[in-house]
């Protein structure tokens, strides 16, 4: 046979097994990898869409979870696993910031997968300890710019969402803190309940319980509009900061090479689980909301993961801030 047949028969017989694999997928268990410690917030969200889209598709999804390197270490573990569909990444903005923050990167984040679809988009809140002076955000931010070297500012680690806001908010300001790095959200979290920290800015899916509690102060959210779940909270941009806006989305993926036939049904349990009410609920509780069924496809993941990129480059860049 001569090597045009022989490469031509090869594609074909590649054509028609695309298909037949599809089909039969999936035919065993599903690892989901979160790159962040069991309980935070993007588990949590994880934990939700998984088994959801579980019962959609017949077979359990697992939640593997492999911190470090602000999610970089589970995402580099994905993008070396077999493309197959048995193997998928649940990352937050933290797959687009990776990509400037880290000088050694262990993948390449455009090229090293394959996308799902969108999950969520949590809003992020300014907190403090209970018993920080300022009433308000606009005094918190005149407090904070004019004791610069005396707050602390927490965060759960480099790449981290309270990591990328904390940098956002003092470019906002104009100002740069002291910064004190956790090695996740918890011991973050608790130190700032027990006030061995002034402020932190961080995910409604974290913070939520202890504002409502009274634990903790709030004084802005990070989106364009008021939170349902918080009212009487005012936005950033109302309450006197202009620009200081971000949300933590979340998006699964796929190693690169999954076919796309896998990568659809995925993101058709992802659709299916997105619009169940329980979902919606359980977010909801959480001061988020499930993403639309237009945003839960590989469209609108890569194009959110694209202009994600580009928009943190320069503030990244302007911060200095780098990891090994």
């Amino acid at each position: 046979m001569s090597l045009s047949k022989t490469i031509g028969a090869l594609s074909a017989a590649l054509l028609l097994s695309a298909p037949a694999f599809a089909e039969g997928y999936p035919e065993r268990q599903i690892t989901m990898v979160v790159p962040f410690a069991a309980g935070g917030p993007t588990d949590t969200v994880a934990r939700l869409v998984a088994e959801k889209m579980s019962g959609d598709l017949g077979q359990q999804i697992i939640v593997e979870n492999v911190g470090g390197a602000g999610g970089s270490l589970g995402a580099g573990q994905v993008a070396k696993a077999d493309p197959d569909g048995y193997t998928v990444l649940l990352h937050h903005i933290g797959m687009a910031t990776a990509a400037t923050l880290y000088r050694k990167l262990a993948y390449d984040t455009l090229n090293a997968f394959e996308y799902v679809g969108l999950v969520t988009e949590v809003p992020m809140v300014m907190v403090a300890r209970k018993d920080f002076e300022p009433a308000d955000f606009p005094a918190f931010i005149e407090y904070v710019k004019g004791n610069a070297d005396k707050i602390t500012m927490a965060n759960a680690g480099i790449g981290a969402a309270s990591h990328l806001c904390g940098m956002l908010f003092q470019s906002a300001i104009d100002t740069q803190l002291v910064t004190v790095p956790y090695k996740g959200t918890g011991p973050a979290m608790t130190d700032l309940l027990g006030g061995q920290v002034d402020i932190m800015c961080d995910q409604t899916t974290n913070t939520t319980q202890q504002i409502k509690g009274g634990t903790i102060k709030a004084y802005a959210t990070t989106t364009p509009e008021r939170l349902a779940i918080f009212p009487d909270l005012p936005t950033a941009e109302e309450a006197g900061l202009p620009g200081f806006e971000v949300s933590i989305w979340h998006g699964i993926y796929a190693p690169k090479g999954t076919p796309a036939e896998v990568t659809e049904r995925l993101s058709k349990a992802l659709q299916v689980a997105l619009a169940d009410e329980g979902v919606a609920k359980a977010m909801a509780d959480l001061g988020t909301a499930p993403s639309p069924a237009e945003d839960a496809t590989p469209a609108a993941l890569k194009e959110k993961l694209e202009t994600e990129i580009a928009r943190w480059k320069p503030v990244i860049e302007a911060a200095g801030v780098y990891a090994d």
